[in-house]
């Protein structure tokens, strides 16, 4: 089953792996590697998102990045509980 469409059901042409590293890494630090790391932290599970993503840079960024409280709140956790940036 492919997880990723539950993330990207709006957008078919990241419902693929390959696809989203590719974007991730031609375009790191951009508006759109955010966009993506945004959208994996909304709608996409943990163990998907930890595919792409480490918890370092998911902690380095979830001040910046525009999410509901629920999703702050749980990846907050998340980067209590795994680790943070310093921790990798």
């Amino acid at each position: 089953m492919n997880y990723l469409k539950a993330a990207f059901w709006d957008y078919p042409q990241f419902t693929e792996e390959v696809t989203i590293r590719s974007y991730l890494q031609e375009r790191k630090g951009s508006t759109l590697y955010f966009w993506l790391m945004s959208r994996f932290l909304e709608y996409a599970r943990v163990v998907d998102t930890m595919k792409f993503f480490t918890i370092g840079e998911i902690a380095a960024q979830l001040p910046h990045l525009k999410l509901r409280p629920y999703t702050r709140k749980k990846w907050t956790r998340m980067v209590e509980i795994y680790g943070t940036p310093s921790g990798e």
